[in-house]
C-alpha cells in the first residue's frame, strides 16, 4: 500500500492567473516560469482567447508546500466552502500578541483585495481566529 505526501489543493475560480497572484502574496509562493517568448504572464495570457485560460498555478518556492491550482469553471461560488485552507500566521502565539499578529495579517490582506467577515475572539478553549474571504470569495481563516 502507498503512502501519498504530495498533494494539491484546486480552487474552482473564474481567473485563475488572478487569484493565482493574490494566494501567491497571502502564502509568499510563487508562479511558474513564463513560456518561452513572453516577457510575463501578463502578456502570454493577453495573446489567448479568454476560454483558454483554463488553469493557473503558484507553488512554495521551498517545494515543502502543497502546489495549490486554480481552474476556470463557467459557474460561480454559490454556497460555503467544504473545504478551507487555515494560513497559520498566529502559530505559537496565544492572547492579545496572537490577535495582534491576526489582524495585522488581517490588514495586509485586505489591501490586496480580500475581505474580512470575522474575528472570533479567544475563549475558555478556543484561541483567537479570523474569518476571511479571497477576491472571488472563498472563504480562509488566519490561525
Amino acid at each position: 500500500m502507498s503512502t501519498i505526501r504530495r498533494f494539491d489543493v484546486t480552487f474552482d475560480c473564474a481567473k485563475p492567473a488572478l487569484l493565482a497572484a493574490f494566494w501567491c502574496e497571502v502564502l509568499g509562493y510563487v508562479v511558474p516560469p513564463v513560456p518561452d517568448g513572453f516577457s510575463s504572464w501578463e502578456d502570454y495570457h493577453d495573446s489567448l482567447p479568454p476560454e483558454d485560460e483554463i488553469y493557473f498555478s503558484c507553488t512554495d518556492p521551498s517545494g515543502v508546500g502543497p502546489r495549490v491550482l486554480f481552474q476556470r469553471v463557467p459557474e460561480g461560488k454559490v454556497a460555503k466552502n467544504r473545504v478551507h485552507l487555515d494560513v497559520r500566521v498566529g502559530k505559537g502565539l496565544v492572547g492579545d500578541e496572537r490577535l495582534a499578529v491576526l489582524e495585522a495579517e488581517c490588514a495586509r490582506l485586505s489591501a490586496l483585495g480580500a475581505t474580512h467577515v470575522l474575528t472570533q475572539r479567544a475563549d475558555d478553549e478556543n484561541e483567537s481566529c479570523i474569518t476571511m474571504q479571497d477576491i472571488e470569495g472563498n472563504e480562509f481563516c488566519l490561525d
